[in-house]
C-alpha cells in the first residue's frame, strides 16, 4: 500500500509489481471460476441472445450481483454487432464493466484534519479479521509516520483480546484492553482517554461481532459510540465494516445490518485469497456505493492493501494490470 503525500492515510493507488502480482493470484480462484465458466458458454456458440442470457446466469452464479450481470449482458450485446466474440474480448469488456462500477467506491482510509486522535471504530461479524485488520492498519498508518494505539473492545472472547495483544507488540503498538467480561465502552472509554492524554494520531477500535442477538450487539456498539462522544463529539470519525470475501451473498446480509447498527462509512475486504467468490466486492459496490479502503490476500502484515478499481477489475476478469504492463 502506498502513501499518501501528506501521510494522511491508506492511498488507493497500487504498490508495485509484487503487489500485482499477489492480487492476481489471490483472485486467481475467482477468475479461474469465472473463465472456465465463461469459456465453456462461449466454446458452443455465437454471441447470440440466447449465449448471452447463459453468460448472465454465469455472472449472477459468480456473486458479481444481478444489475452488474445485466450491465455487462448489455455492454456485450452492443459490443458484438452481430459477431462472435473470443473469449479475450468477453474478459476485456467485462473488466471495463467492472472497473466502471468499482472506480467511484475505490477511496483510501484518510485521516480527518484537526481530530487528535481520529477514531476508527472496526465492527463486522466474528471471524472476518477485523482483529488483525486492526493491527494492519496500525502498522500503515505507522509507516507513515503516525503514533497509533489499539483497543479491544472485543471483551467477549479471550482470544480475541490475546490476539490483539500480539499483533500489537508485532506492530509496535500499544494495546489497552480489559479482562474478559469487562464492559467494552468502557475499554474504549478508557482508550481513549489515554490516546488523548498521550496525543496520538489515531486510535482503532477492534469491536466484537455477534450477530445471534442483533439487539444486543446494536446496543453494545450504540453505547460504545455515546461514550466515545462524550469525550469528542465527532467520534467515531470513521466507522470500518470488515467483510470476508468468502462468505458471498452473505456479506450483503452484514452491510445492511451494520449500515444500521453502525453508520458504516467504508469497507475493508479481507480473505480474497481463499474464495471464489471475489465478485461479491462488485455486487456491494453496485448495491450501496460505500467506499471500499482496502483489501486483503494474505494473513501477512503487508497483506492488506489500497483498493484499486482497475487492478481488481482486470484480475477478476483473469487479465494482467495495465499499470503492471507499463511499469
Amino acid at each position: 500500500m502506498t502513501r499518501d503525500q501528506d501521510g494522511s492515510g491508506l492511498s488507493d493507488q497500487p504498490q508495485k509489481k509484487g503487489w500485482l502480482a499477489r492480487l492476481g493470484q489471490g483472485l486467481a480462484r475467482t477468475s479461474g471460476a469465472l473463465s472456465d465458466n465463461l469459456t465453456s458458454v462461449l466454446s458452443r456458440r455465437k454471441l447470440d441472445a440466447e449465449t448471452l442470457d447463459e453468460l448472465e446466469e454465469v455472472l449472477i452464479k459468480a456473486d458479481l450481483g444481478v444489475a452488474m450481470a445485466a450491465r455487462i449482458r448489455d455492454a456485450l450485446g452492443d459490443t458484438r454487432q452481430d459477431r462472435g466474440l473470443s473469449a479475450q474480448g468477453v474478459r476485456e469488456v467485462l473488466a471495463a464493466e467492472i472497473a466502471k462500477v468499482l472506480a467511484p467506491v475505490a477511496e483510501p482510509l484518510t485521516l480527518k484534519g484537526g481530530a487528535r486522535p481520529h477514531v476508527i471504530l472496526l465492527v463486522g461479524v466474528n471471524g472476518t479479521g477485523k482483529t488483525t485488520t486492526a493491527a494492519k492498519l496500525a502498522r500503515h498508518f505507522m509507516r507513515d509516520g503516525k503514533t497509533v494505539m489499539l483497543a479491544a473492545a472485543d471483551t467477549f472472547r479471550a482470544a480475541a483480546i490475546d490476539q490483539l495483544k500480539v499483533w500489537g507488540k508485532r506492530v509496535g503498538a500499544e494495546v489497552v484492553a480489559k479482562d474478559v467480561g469487562a464492559d467494552p465502552a468502557g475499554v474504549a472509554y478508557e482508550a481513549l482517554e489515554r490516546a488523548k492524554a498521550e496525543d496520538r494520531d489515531v486510535l482503532i477500535i477492534d469491536t466484537a461481532g455477534r450477530l445471534q442477538n442483533k439487539s444486543d450487539l446494536m446496543a453494545e456498539l450504540a453505547k460504545i459510540v455515546r461514550v466515545l462522544k462524550k469525550l469528542e463529539p465527532d467520534a467515531p470519525h470513521s466507522a470500518v465494516l470488515v467483510l470476508d470475501a468468502t462468505t458471498g451473498q452473505n456479506a450483503i446480509n452484514q452491510v445492511q445490518i451494520f449500515q444500521e447498527i453502525a453508520g458504516v462509512t467504508s469497507l475493508v475486504v479481507t480473505k480474497l485469497d481463499g474464495t471464489a467468490r471475489g465478485g461479491i466486492v462488485v455486487a456491494i459496490a453496485e448495491r450501496f456505493g460505500l467506499p471500499v479502503s482496502a483489501i486483503g490476500v494474505g494473513e501477512g502484515v503487508d497483506d492488506l492493501q489500497g483498493f484499486d478499481a482497475e487492478d481488481f477489475a482486470r484480475a477478476i476478469a483473469g487479465l494482467g494490470s495495465n499499470n503492471a504492463a507499463a511499469a
